[in-house]
């Protein structure tokens, strides 16, 4: 791991279950030394994406506020997106959502347009998501390469087997394959009890995979729309976002 990679590992101990830590507690976490970790622990600090709560206790800054609102204003995926998922929303009365990956992987929500305000998902925007649970993490893994995909299933083989997406390499990879030439994805309860979403791939004007776009509700409000119809719903607004990152 290199030495960014070492400091921002820092910054993801932090939770709502556990949102302060000492020093020595991240080192014990992390099997950091003393000294790496203070040394991390003050340039966090001095960076702004740690604040000190009170001696020897210190919590998530600032910075971290201030990049969101400056990602929101400049994210290219985002802002190409955020009109045409207010308009496919209105359209089809359903909310859409878009997720991305990144890292390690993560899959996160970056935006939701709602059309139904009674509908209370868990999952919101910069809140991990499972992994190998319901479509957009499925599509987007899809669109992993070989090496981040073996390495991912040697850490969670057992993970991926429990979610019935394969008990080898060999199945986990035709899975996805799958999910790939599909290029659509429904499910029914796989997140959370008695909602749908139905999933399609974003892709830039290069071929990359950089979203997936979903239109969600429930089990009830998704039933009498076949796949065709959702496909088409949203392989439309996915060409747009295409066209506006082009």
């Amino acid at each position: 791991m290199t030495s960014p990679a070492r400091t921002l590992a820092v910054l993801d101990l932090f939770s709502r279950e556990r949102p302060v830590w000492q020093p020595d507690e991240i080192n014990e976490a992390l099997g950091y030394t003393r000294a790496t970790g203070y040394r991390y622990v003050k340039d966090l600090v001095e960076a702004g994406f740690l604040q000190k709560v009170s001696a020897g206790r210190y919590a998530l800054g600032g910075r971290i506020i201030a990049l969101d609102y400056q990602l929101r204003q400049s994210d290219p995926v985002l802002l190409a997106a955020m009109p045409v998922m207010a308009t496919l929303a209105a359209a089809t009365g359903f909310d859409a959502v878009l997720s991305v990956l990144f890292g390690g992987p993560q899959v996160i929500d970056i935006h939701r347009a709602s059309v139904q305000q009674s509908l209370k998902l868990t999952y919101g925007r910069g809140r991990p998501r499972p992994l190998f649970q319901s479509g957009a993490p499925k599509v987007l893994l899809s669109g992993l390469a070989r090496a981040p995909l073996v390495r991912l299933y040697e850490a969670q083989a057992a993970e991926i087997a429990a979610r019935g997406m394969g008990r080898s390499w060999a199945e986990f990879r035709a899975y996805l394959s799958a999910v790939r030439k599909q290029a659509f994805y429904r499910s029914v309860g796989e997140l959370e009890p008695g909602i749908g979403a139905a999933v399609v791939p974003v892709f830039n004007a290069d071929g990359d995979m950089v979203a997936a776009l979903a239109l969600v509700g429930t089990a009830e409000q998704l039933q009498p729309y076949d796949d065709d119809r959702l496909r088409q719903w949203l392989e439309q607004a996915a060409s747009q976002i295409r066209q506006q990152l082009a």
